[in-house]
């Protein structure tokens, strides 16, 4: 027996997805086949999940070759009609125990080439959950699906479907049995994180699951929450990040510009004066806080006053990692319609947050020296803070332990122990 092979492109959350969907191919018997799990949050994405479709169609010459993902939900006749793959199925038929039975009982028989529903009329989130995955010291539960907002530069939506939610019962049993089995971190994911529970009974908010966690988990060391709108945070997660240490002092923010008329015509909920008092005051909560962030480079329209804004963000809202997006047109968009920036603008824009960044992560790192951390060791040699710098340590130590350290020193983008 050939077991298949799985690639996968873009966020945490498809990689979460490939581990879930290992298992359903494993329940369903397939075998000798390629699965690609692409992602369409950009053009350059779905260009470079084609490109790794050839690429792996000419490494596996007999292989059955599985088209999946945001870009598979988009656009699959884009991929259908690709002489290299033989099947495409959409992001709800993915996580279908059903559709990979019938991938593997008759391979593009009596099964559809395509099989893409519209993504639009899924209300629940997929319960096939899985017990932790990539390494023995962090675990990601997905609590979260789907997009209810409509960004003018995003294609997300359209890939995810509308928000749903997983139900905080759910949620605490599984991280009780990822603690049990010795993970001593955990990581909430999801789209669009901070609406977890709008469409529960009761709508519960994101800080009232973080609360539950911790009550009903008590053994569970660490907990960290992965990209958050921070417009939508809740009372309750700030007395989380005031009150509850096995929190973990890191938050990524989907920040994405920094000038109110560029964020207004993102169609973006929050202006920069929000950003910088929710910063302000998560940091007054939590001293040890640090931010990572998205920034879009060069969205139509932006001039250099605008870019500025951004620019300036880094320090106002005192980001220390940066992801940073040098802006494309996505067909299907708002954005793709406005008047665009002229492409090496984009790219000296794009330069010039990323040196901000570095210098950022290297004010945070020189900051560390002589301090004492708590590090989730992920290798022999290296691990984490608590708010998620890489250690490196000259001595080996036990994967998936906590363990104190005083840094010593830096090397590189790393921390020294």
């Amino acid at each position: 027996m050939t077991p298949p092979k799985f690639t996968t492109l873009g966020c945490r959350l498809n990689a979460y997805e490939t581990e879930a969907m290992k298992d359903l191919a494993a329940q369903a018997g397939l075998e000798n086949a390629v699965v690609v799990n692409t992602c369409a949050v950009t053009a350059e994405a779905v260009r470079k999940a084609r490109q790794e479709i050839r690429k792996l169609r000419r490494d596996n010459p007999d292989a059955k070759l599985i088209v999946t993902g945001c870009a598979a939900q988009t656009e699959p006749e884009t991929f259908a009609k690709m002489a290299e793959v033989d099947a495409v199925i959409g992001n709800t038929e993915k996580m279908t125990p059903d559709i990979w039975k019938g991938l593997a009982a008759d391979f593009i028989g009596e099964t559809e080439a395509v099989q893409v529903n519209d993504i639009m009329s899924v209300t629940e989130t997929a319960q096939h959950l899985i017990d932790g995955f990539g390494t023995r010291s962090r675990a990601y539960v997905q609590v979260q699906n789907g997009c209810d907002h409509r960004c003018t530069f995003c294609i997300i939506p359209y890939g995810r479907g509308n928000s749903r939610s997983v139900p905080a019962g759910v949620i605490v049993d599984q991280i009780k049995r990822l603690v049990d089995k010795g993970f001593n971190e955990v990581v909430l994911t999801g789209v669009d994180l901070t609406s977890w529970g709008a469409d529960l009974p009761a709508q519960p908010k994101l800080g009232d699951l973080v609360m539950r966690i911790l009550k009903l988990v008590p053994d569970l060391p660490r907990l960290r929450i992965s990209s958050i709108d921070s417009i939508e945070v809740d009372e309750n997660l700030m007395q989380a990040i005031a009150t509850e240490r096995r929190l973990m002092p890191h938050l990524h923010l989907s920040l994405q510009h920094g000038d109110d008329l560029i964020l207004k015509r993102m169609k973006r909920r929050h202006l920069r004066d929000d950003a910088i008092r929710f910063a302000e005051e998560a940091r007054k909560l939590r001293p040890d806080m640090t931010f990572g962030a998205d920034i879009i480079a060069g969205f139509p329209t932006e001039t250099e006053a605008h870019f500025e804004n951004s620019l300036k963000l880094v320090d106002e809202c005192a980001l220390t990692w940066l992801h940073v997006f040098p802006y494309s047109p996505r067909e299907g968009t708002p954005a793709a319609r406005m008047p665009q920036v002229d492409g090496r603008a984009i790219k000296d824009r794009a330069a010039r947050l990323r040196a901000a960044g570095a210098a950022a992560v290297s004010r945070h790192l020189s900051a560390q020296q002589g301090r004492t951390h708590s590090v989730l060791m992920e290798a022999p040699d290296m691990g984490r803070t608590e708010q998620f710098t890489e250690v490196r340590f000259a001595a080996e130590q036990p994967v998936g332990q906590i363990v104190r350290a005083i840094i010593t020193g830096r090397d590189g983008h790393q921390l020294v122990a």
